[in-house]
């Protein structure tokens, strides 16, 4: 018989909601961050969207900033995308939907996890929405278009605690080749191949939950990734492909660019 938590469909996704996007003011005095949209859907929808599209239907949100919004959103969502009849001689009124436009095969848990609490606080705090002993785990302000099954059979094969997706960062200037004082070339933010940072996209085992202490201040990038690196525990899988954060203004612009031009990279389902 085989095991039911081998199941991708099992498998939580703890996604970081709680931010305060402080960079990208112009959308988040309203709104936390993961609800700055992209096209007339959230990035936080887009995130779910990529994981759902590999099968993954369990999420788990770390809220903070303006948590309320998000709440409201996944509360409302069937009745914002759908046609429905109410019933008004019922009482309460009965809602019976007509389609299946919107509708989505995920369970959403909304967690608060406090205001000021750091990243690696925040996961902490939702240990216990976490029943199996592999989970994933990202941050709601980024896209790409990152094979998770990949990501999981590369974790497993590792068998370490902890895989990171490491990407090729993209530089905000305009970079130069330069011979004797003249320029021999000129590429707008190009891609800096000999470089690796985390592109979050994470892969854990439940034993790095003792990595992260009791401070609801930690930060998971700092003492807990760099001692379990020191540990021989912190796998990177890297990803050749299409990574981008919505950390700014000039981000959002870009990202909303793509979306509309209709040839988004991370969009891997189908309507």
């Amino acid at each position: 018989m085989s095991d039911p938590h081998s199941d991708v469909r099992s498998l939580p996704v703890v996604i970081l909601c709680g931010g305060q996007g402080t960079r990208l003011r112009e959308h988040t005095e309203n709104v936390p961050k993961p609800m700055v949209e992209i096209g007339n859907h959230p990035i936080l929808w887009h995130i779910l969207k990529i994981y759902g599209s590999h099968g993954l239907r369990r999420f788990v949100l770390c809220l903070g900033y303006k948590g309320w919004v998000i709440k409201q959103y996944f509360l409302r969502l069937h009745e914002m995308q759908r046609d429905f009849t109410v019933s008004m001689r019922e009482d309460p009124p009965q809602v019976r939907f007509l389609n299946d436009v919107g509708r989505e095969d995920w369970e959403v848990t909304c967690a608060e996890t406090g205001a000021d609490s750091g990243t690696g606080g925040r996961l902490k705090l939702v240990e216990r929405y976490v029943d199996r002993r592999t989970f994933l785990f990202t941050y709601g302000d980024a896209v790409g278009d990152v094979d998770i099954a990949q990501l999981l059979a590369f974790h497993r094969a590792q068998g370490r605690i902890a895989t990171v997706t490491g990407v090729h960062p993209t530089s905000r200037y305009g970079e130069m080749k330069v011979d004797s004082g003249r320029v021999t070339e000129f590429n707008e933010k190009p891609t800096v191949a000999d470089g690796i940072v985390s592109g979050g996209f994470f892969v854990f085992e439940r034993e790095v939950f003792d990595y992260l202490g009791d401070d609801p201040g930690v930060f998971l990038e700092l003492e807990p990734l760099q001692k379990l690196a020191r540990d021989g525990q912190l796998s990177v899988y890297v990803h050749e492909g299409f990574w981008h954060p919505m950390d700014t203004y000039r981000d959002w612009q870009h990202l909303n660019g793509i979306w509309r031009a209709g040839n988004a990279p991370w969009k891997s389902w189908r309507e």
